[in-house]
């Protein structure tokens, strides 16, 4: 079953050390989750004010700059993993970094029929 585990923290959270050390020990977690056949992509995002949010009400688009949702915690990352099960993914979201220090939210994919394929 393939799961995005969606990774949630303060911005503030990390001193810039503390970060490239995250980003540092995640990349270790997706080469042995990639050894095991498990990863399918992952990756940090952007601060928060970088983000662009639109929506469409009445025909009209319309567009803000920032995230969509005023939070503590921001999406911070992401994970697709393929695993046998629910407990499986639980292993990995607490292995992964960010769990220290924020939430790890595990989401399984709802799989659409005759979708173009990932694209490296």
């Amino acid at each position: 079953m393939k799961y995005m585990l969606l990774i949630y923290s303060r911005e503030d959270a990390w001193t810039d050390a503390e970060r490239a050390d995250c980003m540092e020990e995640s990349r270790q977690l997706c080469h042995e989750l990639d050894a095991k056949g498990q990863f399918l992509a992952a990756s940090p995002l952007h601060s928060v004010t970088m983000a662009t949010s639109v929506q469409l009400r009445n025909g009209k688009r319309l567009i803000t700059d920032g995230p969509f949702a005023e939070t503590n915690e921001q999406l911070g990352g992401y994970y697709i993993v393929d695993v046998p099960d629910l407990d499986a993914a639980i292993d990995i979201a607490s292995r992964i970094p960010g769990s220290k220090r924020g939430t790890v939210e595990i989401r399984p994919l709802f799989v659409l029929e005759n979708m173009p394929t990932l694209k490296p």
